[in-house]
């Protein structure tokens, strides 16, 4: 045994001894001072995150930069009809034989199979919105259903009718990983059907002619000006420009503001559609404002809102960085699914 090996096994060992001399309180809060390091350490944060319906089910779902897809635990506990929440003492993050603590018992360990086994490492991650998180591979839940219904199988099918009955602790779990795998089961075949038969497309097509309908207008409106001058005030102080009240002449990169901070957040489609309405000319210059071709019903009370969503985020931000991260809270998943939807609009009309 070499130096290094026969220290490990003393500080091992001492670690153990450690552990038996502590009390029931001792050992809670070494526990704790564990867990906190590892959530001080870096966490991958969700580029995606949102919520999924399966059945009667609400999960959280993610996807982390790397492509991962994700289903947070909490979540995957109550949709299998599990406490929310590990029992005291088991934590998070404990295993057995590789094990969650959901997966632990006996009775289930002969329907585990090896995927499953390789999918149970709970990963440490944050949402969008920066909240820690615990969660697991988004595969693990029709792998864990299948467990627990080969249960309810192995038990209906026993020899002796006296038998064939399922163990009561397992019957609420059971239950709801049935209605889980009907509720993946009709998911899948739809989407299945729309993607062979071209139904998607046609349903994203039509839905996004039919928002650029209500919000176009067929002729240039003639209402008032919808960027006031305390809207500039607050673009020139978060850049740090000096404002001169009364002037028309503004940076170019102003129009690039609007367009990425009021423009963008419009359904998909609905920019895209005002520039091609109002084309700039040689001179790289438009005849009119951009908004002067959305609708007075529709179009229009969309994009006041907007302006005053942006202006108060304005107003409550010290910084253009602040501002920034106040916009993606609030904005990021939308334009996100705007560009997903977009792109796909983009595919389907060539």
């Amino acid at each position: 045994m070499s130096d290094n090996e026969t220290a490990l096994t003393r500080a091992e060992k001492g670690g153990l001894a450690r552990a038996e001399n502590m009390s029931k309180e001792e050992r809670s809060a070494s526990a704790r001072k564990a867990a906190e390091a590892r959530w001080s350490a870096d966490l991958p944060q969700a580029s995606h995150d949102g919520p999924l319906q399966i059945g009667d089910a609400l999960l959280v779902a993610a996807v982390l930069p790397n492509g991962k897809r994700l289903l947070s635990q909490g979540t995957v506990l109550q949709a299998i009809g599990r406490s929310r929440t590990p029992k005291a003492g088991t934590g998070g993050f404990s295993t057995v034989d590789g094990l969650p603590f959901f997966l632990q018992a006996e009775t289930l360990k002969p329907f585990i199979s090896e995927e499953l086994m390789m999918s149970t490492t709970p990963i440490l991650f944050r949402l969008k919105s920066g909240q820690k998180t615990v969660g697991y591979d988004a595969m693990l839940l029709p792998m864990v259903c299948e467990v627990y219904l080969k249960l309810r199988d192995a038990c209906l099918e026993k020899e002796k009718p006296e038998e064939r009955r399922i163990p009561k602790q397992y019957e609420k779990s059971i239950k709801a990983c049935d209605q889980l795998m009907r509720g993946l089961a009709r998911r899948g075949i739809i989407a299945l059907v729309d993607d062979a038969t071209g139904y998607r497309a046609d349903q994203i097509k039509e839905d996004v002619l039919r928002v650029i309908a209500e919000y176009m207008s067929p002729r240039l409106v003639t209402l008032a000006a919808r960027f006031r001058p305390e809207f500039f005030e607050a673009v020139y102080r978060l850049h740090g420009w000096e404002y001169r009240r009364g002037t028309t002449q503004h940076p170019q990169y102003t129009g690039k503001f609007i367009t990425k901070y009021i423009y963008e957040p419009l359904p998909p489609g609905v920019l895209e559609e005002m520039k091609e309405r109002l084309p700039k000319n040689e001179n790289g210059n438009r005849r009119s404002q951009l908004w002067r071709t959305l609708s007075e019903g529709t179009g229009i009370p969309h994009l006041d809102k907007q302006i005053n969503d942006v202006m108060l985020m304005m107003e409550l931000s010290d910084s253009k960085s602040d501002f920034e991260r106040m916009f993606e809270r609030k904005f990021g998943k939308q334009l996100q699914l705007r560009l997903q939807l977009l792109a796909e609009f983009k595919g389907i009309t060539g």
